[in-house]
C-alpha cells in the first residue's frame, strides 16, 4: 500500500496545481551577502497568510511575525517583544515591551500597536483557537507597558501569548476586516511578497533587533504532493523540505533528514451528535476495531508510536502520570447504516491510514466509504459535522505549549475546532478545572483527568503519535528542528 514514488525532477513542476513554473528559483547574490534558502512547504495558506489563522504558523516558521513572549524547550514562558512581565492581580497581567524595536515598514513598536494586535485578535469571529473561552481586554498602561485583563482567573496568559495567532503586526496590517503581514512584522526577514498559494518571498531585516539573518532571504514554494517535496531536496532544487512523507524518507541520504518526536496525534473523531456514532457502544465498538500496531508498521514503516492517549511521548509527564480510560462501554454491533469517514491529502499518510482503517472497520462489521479531498476543502465540511468520523493529524501543544488550550478547542462544549460535536458536561467541567489550575504538577494532573474524561467518551479515539521528517540539503546549516512547528528557518539558518 505504498504511495506513488516520486515524480521525476523535470516532473516536479506539474505533479501540483500549487508549485510554480519554474519551481524554485532565487536571486544570486555574492558571496558576502549569503546565499537565499529555498523552502519547500506542505499546505499552501488558507486565509492569506493572516495571523488569527492557521496560517500564522508560517510566519513564525519563516522568522517575520513575531509574538510578546516565545516559549522554551519545556514550554515555559520567555521574553521575546516585551521583556518581562508580572501578575499584578488575579484577572490582570502587566507586560513591559523591548524598546528600540521597529516594524518592517520603519515604524516603531509601541504599546498602541501591541493593544491594536491584540485586541483584533480577541474580537476575532472566529477567535484563534488559543483564545478559546477566553475573555481578554487589552489596553496600554504606558509607553511602552500593556495591560491584559481576564474576565476570569487565567495561569496561563504569558504561554497563550507566544501563539503565533497572537503576532504583533504594524498598523498598515489592519485595513477592513482582512490582516495583511506582507511588510508588517518586526522579524529577522522582511515578508516582500505572496503569490497566492503557490510562493512567498522574504528578504533579510537588516535592521532586526536580534541581530542579522545569516541568509540573505527565503524562497518559499507551497508544494502539496509530499513525492515532489521529496524528490525537490533529492535533485537539489529546495534546500529545507517541510513534512517529508514517510514513504519517501527511505529514497533520501540519512544525513538529509532528521526525525523528531511530535506532540501530534493522529486521531479519529467520531460524531457524537449526528449518525450512528450518537451511540456509545457503535463509538466503542469503532475502538475495539482498530489495530493501531498495523497503521504504525504498515503506514508508517515504525516511524510513529502506538497511542496509549490524547497526548504523546513528546510530552514525557503524561505517560508517566496517565490512568487512561476509567469508564467502560460494552461495545454494539454494527447496524446497516454506511458511515462516511473523512481526511484530507494535504498529509501523505492519512489517505492510506484511512485506507487501512476502513478496512479494519469493514472486518468488524462496519460498511465504510471514505470522502478525502485537500484540507482547505473539507475543514469546513469537518467543523460543521458533516462526517460520521474524520481522521486529524492534530498538534496537542501548537498554541501555547500547554494541552488545556487543545482540550478546549477539540472536546469543550464551546470548543471552536470541536470536530467531534462533543456536549459532555463531565469534559466540560474536567477541562475548565485544568485551565484554572497554576502551572506545575497540579495543572498537568488536572489535564490528564480531563484526558481521561475525554478518553471516556470514545468521542476520539487516538491512534498514534507521530515524528516530524524534516529534509535539509547536506549544506544547510542551523535550521530548527522544532516539534511544535513554530520555528524553522532563524537567525542561525544558512546554506553554505
Amino acid at each position: 500500500m505504498n504511495l506513488p514514488k516520486a515524480l521525476p525532477t523535470a516532473a516536479i513542476c506539474a505533479a501540483s496545481s500549487l508549485v510554480l513554473t519554474g519551481c524554485f528559483t532565487s536571486g544570486a547574490p555574492s558571496a558576502s551577502e549569503g546565499k537565499r534558502i529555498r523552502v519547500a512547504m506542505m499546505q499552501p495558506p488558507r486565509s492569506g497568510l493572516s495571523p488569527l489563522s492557521d496560517d500564522a504558523f508560517k510566519l513564525s516558521r519563516w522568522s517575520t511575525a513575531e509574538t510578546l513572549v516565545t516559549l522554551d524547550e519545556d514550554g515555559d514562558a520567555k521574553p521575546a517583544l516585551a521583556t518581562k512581565w508580572q501578575r499584578t492581580g488575579d484577572r490582570t497581567w502587566t507586560f513591559t515591551l523591548r524598546r528600540g524595536v521597529e516594524f518592517h515598514d520603519g515604524t516603531a513598536l509601541t504599546a498602541q500597536a501591541a493593544v491594536r494586535s491584540l485586541t483584533t485578535a480577541a474580537k476575532a469571529a472566529p477567535k484563534p483557537r488559543i483564545l478559546d473561552g477566553v475573555d481578554m481586554t487589552v489596553k496600554a498602561s504606558g509607553e511602552d507597558t500593556v495591560t491584559v485583563t481576564t474576565s476570569d482567573p487565567d495561569p496561563l496568559i504569558p504561554q497563550r501569548l507566544s501563539s503565533p495567532q497572537l503576532s504583533i503586526l504594524a498598523a498598515k496590517a489592519y485595513r477592513g476586516k482582512t490582516v495583511n503581514p506582507v511588510g508588517a512584522g518586526t522579524g529577522a526577514f522582511v515578508l516582500k511578497k505572496v503569490g497566492g498559494t503557490t510562493s512567498a518571498t522574504l528578504d533579510r531585516n537588516t535592521d532586526y533587533w536580534g541581530g542579522k539573518a545569516e541568509a540573505a532571504g527565503i524562497d518559499v514554494t507551497f508544494v502539496p504532493d509530499g513525492s515532489a517535496r521529496a524528490a525537490a531536496l533529492r535533485s537539489g532544487e529546495a534546500d529545507i523540505v517541510e513534512a517529508v512523507p514517510v514513504s519517501q524518507a527511505a529514497l533520501l541520504d540519512e544525513d538529509q533528514i532528521s526525525e523528531v518526536p511530535m506532540p501530534r496525534t493522529n486521531t479519529l473523531y467520531l460524531n457524537t451528535e449526528h449518525g450512528p456514532f450518537t451511540d456509545p457502544a457503535l463509538r466503542a465498538a469503532a475502538r475495539r476495531a482498530i489495530d493501531a500496531k498495523a497503521l504504525v508498521k504498515g503506514v508508517y514503516e515504525g516511524r510513529a508510536d502506538v497511542a496509549r492517549g490524547l497526548l504523546g511521548p513528546a510530552l514525557p509527564w503524561a505517560a508517566e502520570g496517565r490512568k487512561g480510560r476509567t469508564k467502560t462501554v460494552k461495545a454494539g454491533e454494527p447496524d446497516r447504516r454506511t458511515i462516511t469517514i473523512g481526511t484530507f491529502t494535504d498529509r501523505a499518510e492519512l489517505p492510506e491510514v484511512a485506507t487501512v482503517l476502513q478496512q479494519q472497520l469493514q472486518d468488524a462489521g462496519f460498511k465504510v466509504k471514505l470522502d478525502v479531498r485537500e484540507y482547505a476543502n473539507i475543514e469546513s465540511d469537518a467543523l460543521a459535522g458533516k462526517f460520521d468520523a474524520f481522521i486529524l493529524s492534530r498538534a496537542t501543544v501548537l498554541d501555547s505549549g500547554d494541552p488545556a488550550a487543545y482540550l478546549h478547542s477539540d472536546f469543550a462544549g464551546d470548543g471552536s475546532f470541536n470536530i467531534p460535536q462533543l456536549r459532555d458536561k463531565t469534559v466540560d467541567k474536567a477541562v475548565r478545572t485544568a485551565e484554572a489550575t497554576a502551572s506545575g504538577d497540579a495543572r498537568r494532573a488536572a489535564i490528564l483527568k480531563a484526558e481521561t474524561a475525554i478518553l471516556n467518551t470514545d468521542a476520539a479515539i487516538p491512534m498514534l503519535h507521530e515524528r516530524v521528517i524534516q529534509g535539509d540539503a547536506v549544506d544547510v546549516v542551523g535550521s530548527a528542528k522544532d516539534p511544535r512547528e513554530r520555528a524553522l528557518v532563524t537567525t542561525d539558518t544558512y546554506v553554505k
